[in-house]
């Protein structure tokens, strides 16, 4: 034992050991710590309570006791102790086998488990479950109130976490039946935890007692590190539910930003897209005008790209227009893992067709939004009139979005994402707004778009590429064609220089191929790449226009 006086107890109890005329006086009564072990020699059968102390097996001392330090001083003599270890570790074990069907979930779905969320939450909170059964096991012996008090407040702010999903509606249903059960459970074992490390310390107590005559007061070097770790370990959880909490409020608050257009259920009522148009319908000589479907590169179309489309209306440039957001992208749910650019294509295909919004298309992509603009310009040959890509990702370059390194970033990202620490330093240190982080300069920070860029590198190079690479056989010859190109990523990527001269064959109808002096990967971030872009969508239109009208006669 630690040398010194011993240090009270865990809940502040202390009994000075009793003296010879106490104990004197204990054994003439009949409670049966201070029966003599010969009145149960041959006559009574020793039972849970007694054995220790009247079997011989381990000496008492002159006052009838065990030794403090002997080892059968230990709660585990109580049934009750016993039951709540075997009941933790298999707590343990359904936690651990739920935490590995949510890994695999991140990655392929199994059925009836998918969310409309990223489901990085549900992740999140079973390993905060795990965390808290485990240091209930390795520390099951040396329960403490600091591990207490640590773990109830955990327990509270997972209580206010379970609140938030169950009453916020957009929460609710990104989460779904996955992230309430995951919350729930993880509500459980924490209260599961308390409950427990008080019994621990009752059942030592009363081991204590009644094998060496009082509740011990002290604690082994050995017992106070233990009770440190713990503490640490706990002290941690803590800060990880209160960054949870935090995140979770700043998602509720963000639920409540309104959005132009609908979500539509597609792909079976699995998930739901974000789809908005804006403008009028037009006719030339009693002929419907091609309308602009957008479809954004690396970020959200309402983040600007969408902003140049609308000035183009105000110009007169174009009379109607429409956009949506991916699967994982802004007011977009996330899509069931894996999921390929082709299924992006369906999922948009779906979408207008249940908004009833009807072609002639002329579909204007950014960056890898063009691959989907590809797959399903391929789909719809009749419906399409017009190809505008700026900046285009070419399916040869695939591999830079696939690459493993980058998914395994990606994957970390995700799994720290329900700390939110950077979207709540922005929140309250820089002022970010609820745009900023739905659709915005902030939304990379989202779960629901990491999880989206993680399903992207997946497949990238391989369901997509292949998808795009019989698109591109199957691609319509006549189809009118622009690509704008950013000059400075020509200049400092030589591959991506090379890849864009390639994307002006992909029909034989190319009207034109600018690249824009000084414009970045977004082109129409600069004033010159804007003008470039309407300029060439009002030859684009007319050349639509002028194909269809061909084909007609």
């Amino acid at each position: 034992m630690w040398g010194g006086k011993k240090a009270p107890d865990d809940d502040g109890e202390s009994a000075p050991r009793a003296d010879a005329a106490s104990v004197d006086a204990g054994r003439s009564t009949t409670s049966v710590r201070s029966t003599p072990r010969s009145h149960y020699d041959g006559r009574q059968e020793p039972t849970e309570r007694t054995r220790l102390l009247d079997e011989g097996r381990r000496p008492p001392n002159s006052d009838g006791y065990l030794d403090p330090d002997d080892p059968a001083v230990s709660p585990y003599n109580l049934w009750s102790v016993r039951f709540l270890r075997y009941f933790t570790i298999l707590f343990f074990m359904v936690s651990c086998l739920w935490w590995t069907l949510l890994l695999i979930s991140i990655f392929i779905s199994p059925p009836g488990m998918h969310s409309r969320g990223s489901g990085f939450f549900d992740f999140a909170f079973t390993c905060l479950t795990i965390g808290n059964l485990s240091v209930q096991i390795v520390f099951f012996i040396t329960p403490a109130k600091a591990l207490r008090v640590t773990t109830a407040i955990i327990a509270v702010f997972l209580i206010i976490d379970m609140i938030l999903i169950l009453a916020v509606p957009r929460l609710r249903l990104e989460e779904g039946w996955v992230g309430i059960a995951s919350i729930v459970w993880a509500v459980f074992i924490s209260i599961w935890c308390i409950i427990t490390d008080r019994v621990v310390a009752w059942g030592k107590r009363e081991e204590e007692e009644r094998l060496t005559g009082r509740p011990e007061t002290r604690r082994t070097l050995k017992e106070w590190v233990a009770v440190l770790v713990a503490t640490i370990l706990t002290t941690a959880f803590v800060v990880v539910a209160i960054l949870m909490t935090g995140t979770l409020s700043v998602r509720a608050r963000d639920s409540t930003l309104q959005f132009a257009g609908e979500r539509i259920l597609v792909d079976g009522d699995k998930y739901a897209v974000h789809l908005s148009c804006v403008g009028n319908v037009s006719y030339t000589h009693g002929k419907r005008d091609p309308a602009i479907l957008l479809e954004a590169g690396e970020e959200p179309a309402e983040y600007d790209f969408e902003h140049w489309a609308y000035n183009a209306v105000q110009n007169g440039s174009i009379s109607r227009y429409c956009y949506w957001d991916r699967p994982g992208y802004a007011w977009s749910d996330n899509a069931p893992s894996p999921h390929s650019a082709g299924m992006s294509a369906d999922a948009l295909s779906e979408a207008l067709a249940k908004a009833g919004e009807e072609g002639p298309w002329i579909l204007v992509s950014a960056g890898t939004g063009s691959i989907v603009s590809r797959i399903f310009s391929s789909r719809h040959l009749k419906q399409v009139t017009g190809l505008m890509l700026v900046d285009p990702m070419h399916e040869d370059l695939l591999h830079r979005i696939g690459n493993p390194g980058r998914g395994f970033v990606l994957w970390g990202w995700g799994v720290l994402s329900p700390l939110g620490m950077s979207r709540l330093a922005g929140a309250i240190f820089k002022g970010h707004t609820r745009q900023d982080r739905v659709y915005g300069r902030n939304a990379y920070q989202g779960g629901k778009f990491i999880k989206a860029e993680l399903q992207e590198n997946l497949v990238a190079d391989s369901l997509s590429k292949s998808e795009v690479v019989s698109a591109r056989n199957i691609q319509s010859s006549e189809t009118p064609l622009v690509v704008v190109s950013s000059a400075v990523k020509c200049r400092t990527d030589g591959e991506w220089e090379r890849k864009q001269r390639d994307s002006t064959k992909l029909t034989e109808n190319l009207v034109s191929w600018d690249v824009v002096n000084k414009a970045p990967h977004q082109v129409w971030r600069t004033l010159e790449g804007r003008e470039v872009m309407e300029k060439r969508l009002k030859q684009l239109v007319k050349a639509a226009r002028k194909v269809k009208a061909t084909e007609e006669e």
